[in-house]
């Protein structure tokens, strides 16, 4: 069959091509290519093909991935030329032929005396060639007849010759055989002449942006990309080898002095090569690599400046080294390597010196002054000083890791100490937030032995405490924090009221492991002095809130904590926003206030990509987590949680596995759940982070209660709120402590946690604190007089984002209508509640309804999501957006992928789900049990809604917060 009529992907998210992997990104339709010449060879049509392609481009990766697609019910073999054995007489016939060795007794006489000489195992003349190719024909013959066979010989440009006329011999002659031989080369040799040839060439230009993005963790500039990826050519290999070098400062346009000497053989063979050109061209050549844009213009602005000739770029071209277009183009990332490398250190500043005179310095800043650093061996205050007001541009252009790159450059040209402290200080400032720690710390050290006063010294201080929480977190660190504040009130108030922030975030992650002195209590009534300023700020109003709470009471620190986020964002620096985001996150947490929560985790995790603040990334990404999961999107949820650990595997750090603790219990896995709780407690031991050891007992009591184990679950919130400042997670546990003491019939051990929830309800006035208030005292009331806070818990609830705490509401209120023996009330609560959690995965409160729904007399079908369980948590993800009706450019945005790695995900829903088209999905994830009637799953998706009430006709007004 010709190439021309092999199977293409369909068009559409339900193609038919939905199960390649997610590695062949771009390679879709190669792919199928080579699946229709497998579906031909399993209908008994033999097939051969030649692969073609250039080193790196992915040959290999996709056959391997074709050839395994059909290992089920192939038999495959394989061989690869080596081209030390390249003079050795069918050496690779012997590897791809000697699995069917026992075979050969079953061939004509002669074609077996021809295959047992040329292998050695008898004795005699060289056989002629064409009674070989007709024995190995006759070999794979017999051996396909058992089951369909996959010949794949990698490589083959290094095959013997007589290996290589032998198998080329055979593969023209299949016909009938349901043999698949398949050959691949660089460049196939003479042999293989007339044999069906199939290029693999370079990444289509969209998806080697695709593969360069998921690849590269710094932002990258523009200009940058463009001239990386003209000078790869779509080459999947040399993409990766690309990004596995690729710094915050080469990404975002800064090249550095460090030249190492070539470390592979092409890059010492373009080295010898540039070698040989002449002075001029080398000259042209080496203006041209120092350019990070590859901007065509401002070469030639340059090059005039140092006096090259036009002509000099003739002898490049014709090496075919270089070319002059839209960019400037090099054949390969080794040249300009090469180039510059060697280059002499006096030619490489005087080349940077001309750029920097032809860069406009109106419209990139950040280039010339960096340009003008690269020709600078001496400290420079005047170019120091460019430096230092060009780092808002390199921000812009490449994240915190490139100003910090320009600072860190600033302050080893500055000349005065004094000066130089500041410029350190500041870069060590944005490498902290860059997660760039080790240069931080050479950075602080250059400052502190600068440091002439004691309030540089105070600042160095500080830094080093956040270096020390955002690399390697203990409990001392909020002491070391409190005693930079302190030293910073007499001389600089704003300074000690920031530092005194710091300490407090500190203090509230160290929780109930900070050193003496260094508590959150502690930390506030030391800030006392501080708190008050005639103009506050929203991080003001964080400090004055919170250390208003812990000195004063909730109610106290309340409104002022809604000030602060009400304006937060306003007049806030990137940098400054970015350090106070994960309280502003806890804070709207601790007023109950999940409009804010949403809004700000959303922002925190945005921010911190944007802007490469990898320090920050991991707990933002945990932030939002933890609201998808309370929102009841665990997929979604799940996907970020398992982003947070890589994202900190990345940074060397060992993180312990806060997201997947909580999804775990919520989804009700008993043995996951403990066993993620002896682990999270032991990590947080070792990083001091004491609010960990406090999530593990809400986790373990909203497990136990999910499951029904009360008695466990009230012992594990005693145990949380033992410590009562961990703000957020305290009133967590109370709402699983009043649940469980509840049950088991011992509520006077519930009143002080009811009376915590009914302050902070007053106090904040949100549906979700009014809605917990409410659920909570219908808990602890009793006859009818529950009835009426049941129904508040159910209407507030269904309001707000939170809803896991809505379907919980549902189940409590069924719980409590069966007992009152009205079981068509309690039905109705309780299938409500049923559904809710099936379909948001809470398999453990899902079972508690369902076992109620059956002492309610109702027959209830024990629902699985097995299909939807067949997803990954990405794909489940994406699948709920797109059943929200969010198109795959919005669904992209959301979760920060491409759309085409959208459809990708897509594409393998539709398979796994068994259907074709958007509009099959809501079904397909969760069928309802009544055609028609609305489900537990409709209200999960809709929104916040107020959902049907089986007591409505029972009326009584929702309380105010006044109440």
């Amino acid at each position: 069959m010709s190439l021309d009529s092999l199977a293409k992907p369909e068009d559409g998210a339900s193609g038919r091509l939905i199960d390649s992997p997610r590695e062949l990104c771009g390679r879709l339709r190669e792919y199928a290519q080579l699946g229709g010449l497998i579906e031909d060879v399993r209908g008994g049509r033999g097939a051969a093909l030649v692969v073609r392609g250039e080193a790196g481009v992915g040959k290999t990766a996709l056959l391997n991935h074709a050839v395994r697609s059909a290992a089920r019910d192939f038999r495959v073999v394989r061989a690869a030329g080596v081209q030390s054995e390249i003079e050795l007489g069918f050496a690779a016939l012997h590897q791809l032929c000697g699995p069917f060795l026992p075979h050969v007794d079953r061939l004509p006489a002669p074609q077996r005396d021809a295959l047992e000489t040329v292998f050695g195992l008898r004795t005699g003349p060289a056989p002629d060639r064409l009674l070989v190719g007709l024995a190995v024909l006759g070999l794979l013959s017999r051996a396909a007849g058992e089951c369909p066979l996959a010949c794949v010989v990698d490589a083959a440009q290094w095959l013997d010759e007589a290996s290589a006329q032998s198998l080329a011999f055979a593969a023209r002659r299949l016909r009938t055989e349901p043999i698949l031989m398949v050959f691949v080369a660089r460049e196939p040799g003479p042999e293989f002449h007339g044999l069906p040839v199939f290029v693999v060439g370079g990444l289509p230009d969209a998806d080697a942006r695709e593969l360069l993005s998921s690849l590269v963790r710094w932002p990258m500039d523009g200009q940058v990309r463009e001239r990386f990826l003209a000078e790869v050519r779509g080459n999947p290999l040399e993409l990766l080898e690309l990004a596995r070098g690729l710094t915050a400062e080469l990404a975002s346009g800064y090249q550095t002095l460090d030249v190492p000497p070539p470390s592979s053989q092409i890059e010492r063979s373009f080295h010898r090569r540039v070698e040989r050109l002449p002075e001029q061209t080398r000259r042209l050549l080496l203006t041209a690599a120092a350019d990070p844009a590859g901007d065509p213009a401002l070469v030639w602005r340059a090059a005039t400046q140092l006096g090259i000739p036009a002509d000099a770029a003739m002898p490049a071209a014709e090496a075919g080294l270089l070319t002059f277009g839209t960019q400037v183009r090099f054949r390969h990332p080794s040249v300009r390597s090469a180039a510059y490398r060697t280059a002499p250190l006096r030619d490489r500043q005087e080349a940077h010196r001309a750029l920097a005179e032809a860069t406009d310095q109106r419209t990139a800043p950040d280039r010339r002054a960096w340009h003008r650093a690269q020709a600078t061996a001496v400290p420079h205050e005047d170019v120091a000083a460019e430096l230092e007001r060009s780092a808002g541009w390199a921000q812009a252009r490449g994240g915190l890791a490139a100003a910090g790159a320009l600072l860190e450059r600033a302050a080893t040209l500055t000349p005065e100490p004094a000066r130089r402290v500041e410029r350190a200080l500041a870069a060590a400032q944005s490498k902290i937030l860059a997660g760039a720690y080790a240069p931080a710390s050479e950075l602080l050290a250059m400052a502190e032995a600068g440091s002439a006063d004691q309030l540089q010294r105070a600042r160095v201080s500080q830094l080093r405490a956040r270096l020390a929480f955002a690399s390697n977190r203990d409990g001392d660190t909020p002491l070391v924090l409190l005693r930079a504040a302190r030293k910073f009130e007499p001389s600089d108030a704003d300074l000690a009221r920031a530092t005194y922030l710091d300490a407090l975030n500190a203090a509230l992650i160290a929780g109930r492991l900070a050193s003496a002195g260094g508590s959150a209590p502690e930390v506030s009534q030391a800030a006392r002095g501080m708190l008050g300023t005639s103009r506050p700020s929203a991080p003001d109003l964080l400090l004055d809130g919170l250390a208003t709470h812990f000195t004063q009471g909730y109610e106290a620190g309340a409104p002022i904590l809604r000030r602060a986020l009400n304006v937060f964002g306003h007049g806030m620096s990137t940098d400054e926003e970015l350090r106070r985001l994960w309280q502003a996150c806890v804070t709207a947490l601790h007023l109950w206030d999940d409009g804010a929560w949403e809004r700000l985790s959303r922002r925190y995790v945005r921010l911190a990509r944007d802007t490469g603040a990898f320090s920050e990334l991991p707990s933002a990404l945990g932030m939002r987590s933890c609201a998808l999961l309370v929102a009841g999107d665990l997929d979604a949820a799940a996907s970020l949680s398992e982003e947070e650990q890589a994202e900190t595997k990345t940074a060397g750090s060992n993180v312990a596995p806060f997201g997947a603790l909580c999804l775990s219990a919520i989804r009700g896995r008993e043995d996951a759940t403990f066993a993620l709780i002896d682990i999270v407690a032991k990590q947080a031991v070792v990083d001091g982070e004491g609010i960990g050891i406090t999530l593990t007992e809400w986790a373990e009591a909203v497990l136990c209660n999910g499951l029904g184990s009360y008695d466990r679950a009230l012992a594990a919130a005693e145990r949380g709120i033992s410590y009562p400042h961990d703000i957020g997670i305290s009133s967590w546990l109370r709402v699983e402590l009043v649940e469980a003491a509840a049950r088991i019939g011992v509520p006077e051990r519930a009143m002080s946690a009811l009376r915590h929830l009914a302050e902070a309800a007053r106090a904040s006035g949100t549906d979700w604190a009014m809605g917990i208030e409410a659920r909570s005292r219908a808990l602890l009331s009793k006859g009818d007089a529950a009835e009426p806070f049941y129904q508040e818990a159910v209407e507030r609830l269904g309001r707000t984002r939170v809803r896991v705490e809505q379907a919980r509401a549902h189940l409590l209120y069924g719980e409590w209508l069966r007992r009152e023996n009205r079981r068509l009330d309690a039905r109705e609560q309780l299938r409500t509640a049923y559904e809710l959690m099936t379909a948001m995965g809470m398999e453990g409160f899902a079972e508690r309804a369902r076992r109620e729904l059956l002492a309610t007399g109702e027959t209830v079908r024990k629902r699985t999501v097995d299909t939807a369980n067949q997803l990954t948590a990405q794909e489940g993800q994406i699948a709920r957006l797109a059943c929200d009706g969010l198109s795959n450019p919005e669904i992209s945005v959301q979760l920060f992928i491409s759309p085409r790695t959208v459809e990708w995900h897509l594409s393998k829903v539709f398979t796994k789900l068994g259907i074709t088209s958007r509009r099959q999905l809501r079904f397909a994830l969760n069928t309802p049990e009544r055609a028609g009637q609305a489900t537990g799953q409709d209200l999960w998706r809709a929104g916040p809604t107020r959902p049907r009430s089986a007591a409505e006709s029972i009326s009584r007004p929702v309380r105010t917060h006044t109440e």
